[in-house]
């Protein structure tokens, strides 16, 4: 039987700053090997009958407890990859993302991480060039285990490939999966987090490089499992982190 308990450690107070830039790179995925890869109590999220998988790559800047009136605070760039999930709590459905991996330049973040607040933040070195509306944004983690290179320019509009039909639904979608929980340090007990942007905008990317280790392991999915969706960009977004109760998972036999 599977138990999903609610339990709040001990958090930092609600943390503000800005998004300087975001990318949201995207994958539609097979519905079943992303279901394979995913821990209980989390199924995939499904679009027009596919998963949707990806990373983001955002720089925060001006980082700070939101109690703390000064005008200044921490600068770090941060990769996470994500899965869009639902569980179900309490007899109701929700929905979020699942964060397998988390990584950061930020030594603070990586030590941090997993016990002051949400999600073990694994210590990366990131490449980054940003040239007019063209961005490129490398990461490799300094434990050798993950790999992300991601460029583009932003377009007027979302592929006409994609899964969403325009890139407001696209923006709608990516907006309500503001919930995340990611993986820790116990088998089976998730952070939470969740994200709450004053000036949510989003734009086109049209992407001419995408790497990711994460996506790219055929032991998780196979040859033509996973293509490359979309991606999306926000820039100077003002935000808040809010610590949500977390997601405690423990089998048990019964008789």
């Amino acid at each position: 039987m599977l138990d999903v308990m609610p339990h709040l450690p001990m958090r930092l107070p609600t943390i503000s700053g800005v998004i300087d830039r975001r990318i949201l790179a995207n994958y539609r995925i097979d519905p079943d090997c992303m279901a394979a890869a995913l821990p209980a109590p989390f199924r995939p999220q499904l679009i027009h009958g596919y998963a949707i998988g990806g990373i983001c790559l955002i720089r925060l800047k001006r980082v700070r407890p939101k109690l703390l009136p000064i005008p200044w605070g921490i600068r770090s760039e941060n990769a996470a990859h994500r899965i869009a999930v639902e569980w179900d709590s309490n007899g109701q459905t929700i929905q979020g993302v699942y964060i397998p991996r988390r990584d950061t330049n930020s030594m603070l973040n990586s030590c941090a991480g997993g016990r002051i607040f949400p999600g073990v933040h694994h210590h990366a070195r990131f490449t980054v060039a940003e040239n007019g509306d063209h961005y490129s944004v490398k990461m490799a983690s300094v434990d050798g285990v993950a790999t992300v290179h991601v460029s583009g320019s932003v377009v007027p509009d979302i592929s006409d490939s994609s899964v969403f039909d325009s890139l407001e639904s696209a923006s709608r979608f990516f907006e309500l999966g503001s919930l995340g929980y990611s993986d820790t340090s116990t088998d089976g007990r998730f952070d939470g987090l969740e994200l709450q942007c004053d000036n949510w905008h989003v734009a086109s990317l049209n992407i001419d490089t995408i790497q990711s280790s994460y996506f790219e392991d055929q032991s998780r999915f196979p040859t033509g499992s996973v293509e490359f969706d979309c991606a999306l960009l926000m820039r100077d977004i003002v935000h808040e982190w809010h610590g949500r109760p977390d997601l405690c998972c423990s089998a048990e036999i019964g008789a």
